[in-house]
């Protein structure tokens, strides 16, 4: 999340009156994030039951907004399914969204709770069984997605980063390339599939104490793989600031997960190259991110060679810690 598009009072007033959700009282800037324009947006209610908080996001980078109904639809299938995810508010015309300056917008329902910054293995335990449960949910929503970020987009996002590029980041940062190719050959198709979330970091999940109350910014979901999208997570999860794997974490969100929907013996077998390919993913973006993101944007940069530790030890150490 972050701000690139700035909205007069008055635009966002009038946008917000073509919803039946009150008045507007008051709109934040919310600026973690890279990818969209967010607002934090308070009303002073309505007879509909929405309650008087949303989430305003304006589709800015890397989402084609032809597919905001396979995004916005799945949103909703989930939480029909009684998931921990917003639902999307349809305007007094029944639209999922809107179009603002050029731009395509949505109003998201606001869920409550706090992201963990050093989540425990209780807080873990508790996503591995929302992510399982999640992709219980969404394998009968009826719309598809080609993931965009797989094991060949990352492959050709770290090549068109360029060495000499990658070189400004870090040093080190071109010594991906060649395990990337590698990956890229990596064949996932027979493994079990369904609508996945694909970028559920600690900042996309809200807690209350322990339990999840809510996984946000499904603007990376697709349909693919479920191994993938687990190994994406315990790469979000399972490590500490300086790239160390932690233990715990790492048992209870497999467990937790394992504990809604079992592990097939192909996915566990498979799990230690897909999540090195994971690691490499966010290395590729966080990479792009750095080196194509406006120095005025209210964005603060990540650093891609967090993933590159990562990536390291799944090389290492990822039989052994997905071996079940």
């Amino acid at each position: 999340m972050a701000v690139y598009t700035h909205l007069s009072a008055e635009q966002l007033a009038a946008l917000i009156e073509t919803y039946d959700v009150g008045e507007l009282t008051s709109v934040k800037g919310i600026a973690e994030g890279v990818s969209n324009s967010n607002w934090l947006v308070e009303t002073s209610g309505s007879s509909q039951g929405h309650g008087t908080q949303f989430i305003l996001t304006m589709y800015e980078r890397r989402i084609d907004t032809a597919e905001l109904p396979y995004f916005l639809g799945l949103l909703d299938h989930l939480s029909a399914k009684g998931c921990p995810v917003p639902a999307t508010i349809h305007d007094r015309d029944g639209a999922a969204s809107r179009v603002i300056d050029g731009k395509s917008v949505a109003l998201i329902e606001f869920l409550p709770g706090v992201s963990p910054s050093e989540p425990t293995p209780a807080q873990t335990r508790s996503v591995g069984e929302a992510l399982a449960g999640m992709h219980l949910a969404s394998q009968d929503y009826p719309l598809t997605r080609a993931n965009q970020m797989g094991l060949s987009d990352t492959l050709r996002s770290l090549e068109g980063c360029t060495a000499e590029r990658l070189k400004t980041i870090h040093a080190d940062l071109p010594s991906v390339l060649e395990p990337a190719r590698a990956l890229a050959q990596l064949d996932t198709a027979d493994l079990p599939s369904a609508n996945i979330h694909a970028d559920l970091f600690p900042d996309n999940v809200l807690m209350l104490g322990d339990t999840v109350s809510g996984m946000i910014d499904f603007y990376f979901a697709c349909s693919d793989t479920m191994a993938l999208d687990l190994a994406t997570t315990h790469a979000a999860w399972c490590f500490d600031k300086a790239g160390q794997c932690l233990s715990g974490q790492s048992s209870a969100l497999l467990d937790g997960y394992q504990s809604v929907r079992p592990l097939r013996a192909a996915e566990r077998e498979a799990l230690p190259a897909i999540a090195q390919g994971a690691a490499l993913r966010f290395v590729a973006s966080r990479a792009e991110d750095w080196l194509d993101t406006p120095d005025d944007a209210l964005v603060t940069r990540k650093d891609p060679m967090d993933f590159v530790k990562r990536w390291k030890f799944y090389e290492q150490f990822g039989r052994s810690i997905f071996a079940g």
